[in-house]
């Protein structure tokens, strides 16, 4: 090839960007672009003249003896061929070990319109690697193999024609194949004997017992460590996993690094009543550890624990990669991986799978590229893939978002190398997402206890059949000559040995599996009762109010924001000056500011939650003439990436996922999930219920996230009323989360400020509020914030403790929230002064004693009347009848005013809604007297 190779634009630019790459470190490019470059370097200087074997990517053209017709009429029939393999050449692929592969006719040489006659001429395939000098036939046979051997590509649905390009170099100068010397298959072969030792180990010392095995998808232990060990070379120095059950035993024993002896003393389930906390499966469990690689590099793998639900732990996964890599400076996204496991049928079919897969781009959400593995047993429980998806491939969900997706024959262990190489290289390069569908089998049912043939029994008949991964690859090893039976035998023993060793040493001894300590980031924080860590002093002085609040409205003299916002920022100065109480917003954006100036990370994310959903935060501030953004709470810190505030995406049960998994590594900031209505925390349930209030239970680990949820009955409908309170009072149990409905400004500060600075980490869920926000009731003088701290119950200010009047209280209505406001507005109205109006402000944990404190000063056997907005079966009032019974704290009988029970939470129509509230306010004073 001479100087006068016809490159594409985009083939220019990418040797461009490979030189550089190379100038800087040549083991950064791949081998066969090494290569070229080295020859390019004669005695420390650039030849002039071009080396032997370029590389070359894409676009390019072919030419043939023979006359300029025939030439340019072969030309467009070889450029057509290349074409379709590129495009189709998957469909044809030798990825199934069940099936042989699909015939296709389109990819057959007449296909094309080549005759016999044209098959054997002599053409240059210029800008294809590969030998300058081929035929039609050589370079069919080349294409086949690239395109159709036991890997199979998809990439025609990226856009962008650079990142094909790279493919499409990358995929054709190797064949599709990659290189292993010796080492590298012993090193494949060892795993795979590990990967199936232990299996088969399982089965027989734990005959029927679940472990979810990995029979028939062993290729995933040799991809996981080669992947490991190929990101050790890019920079990555810490890997998040998240995969579900299947396999999870095997991954945790032979790449986590958890020992053969802790996993089976957890089959003998010796220590059941001695653990702290319900505990969970062990199939379930994570574990994390330092991996050391082959090129002297740590890199920390952190295996999250799961729960059955199968790819909810995707979103968990990538939260906890943002929170290391923001951690650690990392703004380039290059030291950190997340890498998700999934089932196929799963991956097709849960929705979640989609909603995280959006988040891989976004600013708020993206980690620099997931590696996606999708072990594709080809059936879920029983369910074949014909009732499963819609789609050819469980992975097309995938192509959403531009993945490159590499389907991947499981029972040959070197095509799936190559994979893993080509797909790593991409996500380094390009920060993108990838997807490896590796196409194995289930050797076994569901479980061990399933009988998979009475649904499949033909899949089932041809799986007893074949041999084990690990087998079938040693055969391979041994044609070629490149491994011994001795070498293998001797192998085999090595791993028997070590795990009846285990097995020994679990059954003799006494030690207990205890779960990994509270270390590193989380030395100086801990779960357990609530009652066990105290209250800490969250008031700020009066000068560092205001100084934050100046700050915060202080614009830079370019910016210009909506004229009707100038009044917002005006008002906020006047706050500063102490001639106006502070709103609800303003008492949060001095909480917010205070813990950055404190050195916490706040992290706050969910729809609208830059200018709030009621248009009452404005956190964020669009200058109307260019749309420039301004984030005052950056003026606050040196260091403005520790705020960290953005609007997410239409979803809530991967951002909340997200979030739940990003608080997992962030103990020592603000992280929130604002909900747009408390009302749509329920499409996120899953994560609720899985995760936040009860991971700690479960997995020993904890959460300071806070999640705002807007609540209270307003006219707005049924999906516009209820965060679902009772719900999450239902979840509570063993001081497991907090749940809150601050009633003023200033306790909403304090409850902020309270979460981070008191050292017990517990997840945070606030009803808040929603017409409140404009309420001229609803603030806080600045002595509130300056004093005191967060009250779970609020007294009566009418009847302190030491009141006498308080004697003469007829009835207490006790209530929590919104509905305060309109109590107290009737009593004024009503003019009566033997009504009291007491407030909970936490509902869970409960404290008592601060509740008999506040009540200390009535008669006992006063009438005590629960107040709610919600429906009876609904709201706290199933909570606290279940609590208290009939008599409250044992002094005062207790009764409830509420809403008639009701399947939905409100009314639709805004009449019946003032009808209803009007009727539940006389009932709540119903037969007293001024």
């Amino acid at each position: 090839m001479t100087s006068e190779t016809p490159f594409s634009s985009h083939s220019l630019s990418f040797a461009e960007q490979l030189l550089q790459d190379y100038d800087r470190d040549p083991e950064s490019v791949p081998e066969d672009w090494r290569r070229y470059f080295d020859e390019l370097e004669i005695d420390g200087q650039r030849a002039q003249t071009e080396p032997s074997f370029p590389p070359a990517p894409l676009f390019g053209s072919l030419s043939s003896s023979g006359g300029p017709n025939s030439r340019a009429h072969l030309q467009h029939k070889v450029d057509e061929m290349v074409r379709t393999f590129r495009v189709r050449g998957h469909r044809a692929a030798n990825i199934n070990p069940l099936e042989e592969p699909e015939f296709s006719p389109e990819l057959e040489l007449s296909a094309f319109g080549i005759s016999e006659e044209e098959r054997d001429l002599s053409i240059f395939a210029v800008n294809i690697p590969g030998p300058d000098e081929t035929t039609p036939q050589q370079l069919h046979d080349r294409l086949r193999d690239t395109y159709c051997g036991s890997i199979g590509i998809e990439l025609m649905h990226l856009t962008d024609l650079h990142l094909r390009d790279w493919f499409f170099w990358r995929l054709e100068v190797s064949g599709n194949r990659k290189r292993l010397d010796r080492d590298d298959q012993l090193r494949i072969l060892r795993r795979l004997t590990a990967a199936s030792l232990f299996e088969e180990f399982i089965q027989k010392k734990y005959l029927g017992a679940k472990s979810f095995s990995l029979e028939g998808s062993e290729s995933l232990i040799p991809l996981l460590d080669l992947a490991i060990e190929k990101v050790a070379t890019q920079g990555v120095s810490e890997i998040v996993l998240g995969m579900a059950h299947r396999g999870r035993l095997n991954v945790l024993a032979n790449i986590m690094g958890k020992s053969p002896q802790a996993i089976f003393r957890e089959f003998e389930d010796d220590d059941h009543g001695e653990r702290s906390g319900s505990g969970d499966v062990k199939y379930h469990l994570g574990h994390s550890s330092d991996w050391q690689a082959e090129n002297g590099k740590s890199v920390h793998l952190s295996l999250s624990f799961n729960p059955s639900h199968l790819e909810f732990i995707d979103p968990v996964v990538l939260g906890r990669t943002r929170a290391k890599q923001d951690r650690a400076g990392d703004i380039e996204r290059t030291q950190g991986m997340a890498l998700l496991i999934h089932g196929d049928a799963a991956f097709a079919g849960e929705g979640v799978v989609q909603e995280t897969l959006n988040l891989s781009e976004l600013p708020a959400y993206t980690v620099g590229g997931t590696m996606h593995v999708v072990v594709n047993n080809q059936i879920g429980f029983t369910t074949a893939p014909q009732q499963a998806r819609s789609s050819r491939y469980a992975t097309d969900v995938a192509k959403m978002v531009q993945a490159p997706i590499f389907h991947v024959n499981g029972e040959d262990p070197e095509a799936v190398a190559q994979v893993v190489e080509v797909a790593l290289e991409f996500r380094a390069r390009f920060k993108r997402d990838v997807v490896i569908d590796m196409y194995c089998y289930r050797r076994r049912g569901h479980n061990e206890g399933d009988e998979p043939a009475f649904t499949q029994p033909m899949t089932y008949q041809a799986i007893r059949q074949r041999s084990s991964v690990r087998d079938h690859y040693l055969e391979h090893l041994l044609r070629l000559g490149e491994v011994t039976e001795d070498e293998a035998a001797t192998l085999l023993a090595e791993h028997q040995e070590a795990l009846e060793a285990a097995l020994k040493s679990a059954r003799a001894s006494k030690k207990k599996n205890e779960p990994q300590a509270y270390d590193g980031l989380w030395s100086d924080y801990s779960g357990g009762a609530d009652s066990s860590v105290p209250d800490v002093d969250t008031a700020l002085p009066k000068k560092r109010i205001a100084a934050t609040l100046n700050t915060l409205s202080d614009l830079p003299d370019s910016f210009e924001p909506h004229p009707k916002l100038q009044r917002f920022v005006d008002g906020r100065k006047e706050m500063a000056r102490g001639k106006r109480p502070l709103d609800w917003s303003a008492a949060e954006a001095v909480a917010f500011g205070s813990l950055l100036e404190d050195g916490a990370r706040l992290r706050f994310t969910g729809q609208d939650v830059e200018r709030g959903t009621f248009s009452h935060r404005h956190a964020v501030l669009h200058d109307h003439r260019n749309n420039d953004r301004f984030v005052s709470l950056r003026s606050l810190v040196t260091d403005g990436r520790r705020v960290s505030l953005h609007n997410s995406c239409l979803s809530e049960i991967a951002v909340l996922g997200f979030e739940y998994g990003y608080s997992l590594d962030c103990p020592d900031g603000l992280v929130i999930w604002e909900a747009q209505f408390g009302d749509f925390s329920n499409a996120a349930q899953v994560v609720i219920d899985q995760f936040i209030t009860s991971g700690e239970d479960k997995w020993n680990r904890l959460s300071g996230i806070v999640l705002l949820l807007p609540h209270g009955f307003e006219g707005q409908g049924p999906e516009h009323s209820s965060a679902r309170l009772e719900r999450w009072l239902t979840l509570s149990a063993n001081d497991n989360i907090q749940v809150t409905y601050p009633s003023t400004p200033a306790q909403y500060f304090h409850l902020l400020r309270r979460q981070v600075h008191r050292p017990i980490r517990k997840p945070l869920i606030v009803m808040s509020p929603k017409s409140l926000l404009r309420n001229p009731s609803v603030v806080s003088p600045v002595e509130d914030l300056a004093t005191g701290g967060f009250h779970r119950v609020l007294p009566d200010p009418r009847y302190g403790v030491r009141s006498r009047k308080a004697k003469s209280v007829e009835r207490i209505l006790l209530c929590t929230g919104k509905i305060y406001y309109e109590l107290e507005a009737k009593r004024i109205e009503k003019q009566l002064e033997d009504v009291a109006i007491v407030r909970l402000e936490q509902l869970y944990p409960l404290r008592r004693e601060e509740l008999t404190a506040v009540l200390k000063p009535f008669r006992d056997d006063t009438e005590l009347v629960w107040v709610q907005e919600e429906p009876r079966n609904m709201g706290a009032w199933p909570y606290l009848r279940l609590n208290f019974a009939e008599r409250l704290i044992g002094r005062f009988p207790l009764r409830g005013v509420y809403r008639p029970e009701s399947a939905s939470p409100a009314t639709g129509s805004a009449r019946v809604h003032k009808a209803e509230q009007a009727a539940l306010l006389e009932l709540a004073f119903e037969g007293l007297e001024s």
